[in-house]
C-alpha cells in the first residue's frame, strides 16, 4: 500500500486528525481516533466490528507497520508525515507516531445483542462509569475472559474516547455492546432473557469466590466511589469480594476482572 505524503499540517485531507485533544471533547459524529500500533492492528483485523476510515503514520514507522497497514481495506487511505508535521496536525507530540480513524459500529438494541449469546454467556452491565481508564479496563477484561458483551447505561462515558480505546488495547473495537441503556430496564430485560443478574457491592454478604457458576450470568458494576444505587441493588442478587487490611473495595475495573475470571472459568 503506497502511503500518501503530507507535508502541511493544514492539508484538508487530514482535517479529521487535527487538534485531537480538543476534538476528543466534542466528538466526531460517529467516528473515533485510535492511537498506537496494537490498536491499529485490532482495527485492521477481521475481529474488528469497526470500519477503518484512514490512517496517519509517522514516516519512520511505515516499514515496521507494513503488515498491519496491508490488512486495512484496499480503499483506506494511509497518510505519512514527518514527526514535526504529525505533531502539528495532532496538536501535541505524538511519540507513538500512529493514528487511525475509524467508524463506530451501528447501535444495536439490547434484545438483539442478547439474542445471539450462548446459554452460558457472561456479560457486563456497567452503570455510571465515567472514568475512561476504568472503561477501557472493563472492556479489556471482558475481551480477555471471553465475555459475550459489555452493556453500558445512559450515564457511562463514551467507550470510543481515544484513551478508553488505548487502555482497552483495542478491545472496545471488537466487543459486542449496547449503549445508552436505562439500567433498571436493562436488568429486567436481562432477567427475561434468562440471565442471573449479580450486582457487585462491598456490602454484600455473598462472597464472590463461592458464588455458583454456570448458565447465563450478568455482572453489574457501579461507578467508583458511590457504587450502585440502592434501587438497582434491590433488583439484583449481590456479590462481593472480601477485603483485608482495612480496605473496603477494589478499583471497579479490577473487581470486574476478578468476577469475570470467576464466572468464565468453569470448575
Amino acid at each position: 500500500m503506497a502511503a500518501i505524503p503530507i507535508d502541511d499540517p493544514l492539508d484538508p485531507r487530514v482535517a479529521a486528525f487535527r487538534d485531537i485533544r480538543e476534538r476528543d471533547l466534542t466528538g466526531r459524529q460517529g467516528l473515533f481516533v485510535a492511537e498506537g500500533e496494537v490498536v491499529l492492528r485490532v482495527l485492521a483485523s477481521a475481529a474488528s466490528l469497526c470500519r477503518p476510515v484512514a490512517a496517519l503514520i509517522a514516516e519512520k514507522r511505515l516499514s515496521a507497520l507494513a503488515e498491519a497497514l496491508a490488512a486495512l481495506p484496499p480503499d483506506t487511505p494511509v497518510y505519512a508525515a514527518s514527526q514535526p508535521v504529525l505533531d502539528g496536525i495532532a496538536g501535541f507530540h505524538l511519540h507513538r507516531g500512529i493514528l487511525a480513524l475509524g467508524e463506530k459500529p451501528a447501535a444495536r438494541p439490547l434484545a438483539e445483542v442478547l439474542a445471539g449469546l450462548a446459554d452460558d454467556a457472561v456479560v457486563v452491565l456497567a452503570c455510571g462509569i465515567g472514568n475512561h481508564d476504568n472503561m477501557g479496563g472493563i472492556f479489556r477484561s471482558a475481551a480477555a475472559f471471553g465475555a459475550g458483551a459489555v452493556l453500558l447505561d445512559d450515564h457511562c462515558c463514551d467507550p470510543f474516547y481515544r484513551k478508553a480505546i488505548r487502555v482497552s488495547v483495542g478491545a472496545v473495537l471488537r466487543t459486542p455492546m449496547a449503549t445508552g441503556l436505562n439500567p433498571g430496564d436493562a436488568i429486567d430485560e436481562l432477567k427475561a432473557a434468562g440471565f442471573r443478574v449479580l450486582a457487585m457491592t462491598p456490602s454484600s454478604p455473598n462472597p464472590l469466590h463461592i458464588a455458583p457458576r454456570g448458565g447465563r450470568t450478568a455482572i453489574v458494576l457501579g461507578a467508583e466511589g458511590p457504587g450502585l444505587p440502592t434501587h438497582l441493588l434491590e433488583r439484583c442478587e449481590t456479590i462481593g469480594i472480601p477485603m483485608s487490611g482495612g480496605f473496603d473495595s477494589l478499583n471497579v475495573a479490577t473487581a470486574g476482572a476478578i468476577a469475570l475470571h470467576h464466572f468464565t472459568r468453569q470448575a
